[in-house]
């Protein structure tokens, strides 16, 4: 892209390399069949398995978790670690254990299919948007749901909290970007942010900025208190930007588009620093991560039922996971363990847990 792909960044100033062993079994992967049934697998024994170059990322399948019986639409974890929360086409929200695979509970509400689940930072509530055009609010403590949310004319896409948890930002096929008020169930602001369907929305660390994308190319940049737009950035060839975030120090972002390729933006300066290529993503709307556990991955599925690890830096392709059966359009890194989570579409319907142990 340009000779600033070979320069080092700082995307977050404390990386964790917390790697602890608590609660997981050592040999076996419990795989979960359809209502919580199990099988077992082996896993390949650490002592068997040559080490030749542990700098490299070896993530394997560890459990196999099934329940959803249409596309899994987005995965996230808990900020704890402890939960994988999943939603699907099958107008469901399912809560798993991360550590056992173990189904916990499954959240009924919608009346059409779940696009996106994001958690508050204190991990009490759980976010849903569906394409019934509302945002349900889940309590973990009641395991039911205390609000719903409604304003958008048409399906929400995506949603996600501000670090307060006091704050939601959603985007849908309104082409809007809503700022909502948690605790009372409000829309605050309507943004009408772009010319097509938004298709990620998120704050950065302090919650001072939302970043948002859209079919239109478009990646936005907003004050999250007045609303105002303070950056567009585009891409020359303007290709459907599916998924946005920020790096974890806030001072870059994380897009992903349908000409198979994800950028790395210092947006301040509206400048492409890194690319990462090799996966494939023409038609659906793929979530992109970074991976900050082990070493500063970038982590994207991909419509060859692959999973692609870069390294952030070198831009080098570390590790690809092999195993599903369709387009692999979610995925999620875990916030302290090298744990990753992934999910299919319709010919597999299935959410694996990769573990690097």
């Amino acid at each position: 892209m340009n000779g600033a792909n070979g320069n080092t960044l700082q995307i977050d100033a404390v990386v964790s390399n917390e790697s602890s062993d608590e609660g997981v079994e050592e040999t076996t992967s419990d795989h979960h069949l359809p209502n919580g049934r199990i099988q077992s697998t082996p896993i390949p024994d650490a002592t068997t398995t040559p080490k030749t170059n542990r700098s490299r990322p070896q993530y394997a399948v560890k459990y196999i978790l099934s329940g959803h019986t249409m596309a899994i639409s987005s995965l996230k974890f808990s900020p704890d670690g402890t939960t994988l929360a999943s939603s699907a086409a099958d107008k469901l929200v399912k809560l798993w254990d991360a550590y056992s695979g173990e189904i916990l509970r499954t959240f009924e509400g919608h009346t059409e299919g779940v696009n996106d689940v994001a958690w508050s930072n204190d991990g009490e509530f759980l976010a849903s948007a569906s394409d019934d055009k509302s945002i349900i609010l889940w309590s973990l403590e009641t395991n039911s749901a205390v609000k719903i949310l409604l304003g958008h004319t048409n399906f929400v896409f995506c949603v996600n909290f501000n670090p307060r948890s006091n704050l939601m930002v959603t985007g849908g096929y309104d082409e809007t970007v809503r700022v909502w008020d948690v605790a009372r169930g409000k829309s605050l602001k309507v943004l009408p942010a772009h010319s097509d369907p938004v298709t990620a929305v998120s704050f950065n660390h302090d919650g001072t900025l939302i970043v948002s994308c859209a079919m239109d190319g478009l990646i936005r940049i907003w004050d999250a208190e007045s609303g105002q737009c303070l950056k567009t950035i585009v891409d020359d060839d303007n290709p459907i930007c599916s998924h946005v975030k920020f790096s974890p120090n806030s001072k870059f972002i994380l897009s992903a588009t349908q000409d198979s390729t994800i950028r790395l933006w210092d947006y301040q300066k509206t400048r492409c620093v890194k690319t990462y290529t090799g996966h494939t993503n023409r038609t659906y709307c793929l979530f992109t991560c970074f991976s900050t556990t082990r070493g500063l991955y970038v982590v994207s599925g991909s419509e060859d039922a692959k999973i692609y690890v870069w390294d952030l830096q070198s831009r080098e392709v570390l590790q690809v996971l092999e195993g599903h059966r369709d387009a692999v359009l979610a995925i999620a890194t875990h916030p302290v363990r090298n744990i990753m989570a992934s999910a299919s579409m319709e010919k597999d319907l299935t959410i694996r847990l990769w573990y690097d142990e």
